[in-house]
């Protein structure tokens, strides 16, 4: 027997916003293809230049991933979403910490996140409920 659910989907994303949202879902789902050593130096590189974002930078981007993609909004879209989420964020020149790792508590099962100054962003969880394995932080720059 199955349970009715229902996703939770951000409205209030302007057209603008999911547009931009549906160009970066393409390379996303591709870059969640890679092995994890390819996929690292990816986002090294696309990360380069970019400040850090705020949380409500990762917030918007968060949203108007699960607002396009169904497979973002769901409970096995993580990977797709986070990256999503943070090429959406490196379009507007800003860049949050891409993070993925293990829930602490039973079930240990993966997950991918973005987070913003150590707090996972959209999540609902507290900020240590999950053990970073690979991290691709925003490049400090050094001040002129």
């Amino acid at each position: 027997m199955t349970t009715p659910s229902a996703l939770e989907r951000p409205a209030d994303v302007p057209f603008g916003r999911r547009l931009a949202a549906r160009l970066v879902l393409v390379p996303a789902r591709l870059l969640a293809l890679l092995p994890p050593r390819r996929l690292r130096s990816a986002l090294g590189l696309v990360r380069r230049g970019a400040r850090p974002a705020t949380g409500a930078q990762a917030q918007s981007a968060r949203d108007a991933m699960c607002a396009v993609s169904l497979r973002c909004a769901g409970p096995k879209g993580c990977l797709p979403r986070s990256l999503g989420a943070a090429l959406l964020c490196r379009l507007s020149g800003t860049w949050p910490t891409w993070c993925t790792g293990v829930r602490v508590v039973p079930p240990f099962t993966a997950h991918a996140w973005i987070e913003v100054a150590g707090s996972p962003v959209g999540e609902g969880v507290p900020d240590d409920y999950f053990t970073r394995l690979m991290t691709v932080a925003p490049v400090d720059r050094p001040a002129r």
